[in-house]
């Protein structure tokens, strides 16, 4: 029997800003936009609604004059990638 898959993962764009956040202990917008190349408006769409999950925390402070937006994964998360992760691995050794 086959597990089900995190929808809210299974978007290209989360898994890779997720995948992007389980591997470093924060990441700022602009990073994850270079990293993804994803437009501002689809990542931080995408953005929120992790944030909404639990899935990550979002800070928004200024420096200097310029907003910074910083991301974080949360244990929920991490949880959920772990999971998300495993339950694909269950598809491909099905063959």
């Amino acid at each position: 029997m086959f597990e089900e898959l995190d929808p809210l993962l299974h978007s290209q764009l989360r898994l890779a800003i997720m995948s992007l956040l389980i591997s470093v202990e924060e990441a700022d917008f602009v990073y994850l936009k270079t990293e993804t190349g994803a437009t501002a408006g689809n990542l931080s769409v995408q953005i929120d609604k992790l944030n909404e999950a639990g899935y990550i925390t979002v800070e928004k402070t200024f420096q200097g004059k310029m907003p910074r937006t910083v991301c974080r994964i949360t244990s929920k998360g991490i949880n959920a990638f772990d999971t998300y992760v495993n339950n694909l691995k269950s598809y491909i050794q099905k063959r």
